[in-house]
């Protein structure tokens, strides 16, 4: 009988580990959103570049960091970065239009090139795909506020995690792309 239970116990814990791995195999390029303009942005598509992803908002006290996005879209895209913007009005309310307005905010006033997504729910139950899975990599690096930006690796895992009050200029957030830009994708990034 004992052998008999530990071999289901074994099964059992077979079963969660592979289970584990399994999910440790996903990486962000698993993912994709709806893109403001129609269509999706899959991030499959940008598979072996760096992504900056940002959750952010047009009524905020960090939206200029927008300005800041656009510049290291300037500076870094043509060596491979991708940046996605994701609108969302989780925190404060501070993203209550639809998408028109994080047009106007995001390309007119700002002048963004880069990506952005429809409005989307980065934090709790409902929380886009992404966002759980960011969540579930890196559980104390969960978006607290508008412009937290996750930085994907070539590889496809998070390599680094910045809280909205970084601004994209940083030394840390440049030196961190240019780390990403320069990873062989074999190599796994913590």
């Amino acid at each position: 009988m004992t052998a008999a239970l530990a071999a289901v116990a074994g099964a059992a814990i077979s079963r969660q580990a592979f289970a584990q791995v399994g999910m440790s195999r996903i990486t962000a390029y698993a993912f994709s959103f709806p893109g403001l303009a129609g269509g999706d942005i899959r991030l499959a598509d940008y598979a072996g570049h760096p992504i900056l992803i940002v959750n952010t908002a047009s009524l905020c006290g960090f939206t200029p960091q927008y300005g800041g996005l656009q510049e290291l879209w300037t500076e870094f895209h043509d060596r491979g970065l991708m940046i996605v913007g994701v609108p969302s009005n989780d925190f404060g309310a501070q993203e209550p239009g639809g998408a028109t307005e994080i047009a106007e905010t995001a390309q007119h006033q700002y002048g963004v090139a880069f990506p952005m997504a429809a409005k989307a729910i980065v934090k709790g139950p409902n929380a886009h795909p992404f966002y759980k899975w960011a969540a579930e990599a890196r559980p104390r690096d969960v978006p607290r506020w508008n412009f937290h930006k996750y930085l994907i690796g070539r590889d496809g895992y998070i390599a680094d995690v910045f809280p909205e009050s970084v601004e994209p200029a940083d030394t840390r957030v440049k030196t961190a792309i240019a780390r990403a830009l320069s990873q062989n994708v074999s190599e796994r990034s913590g």
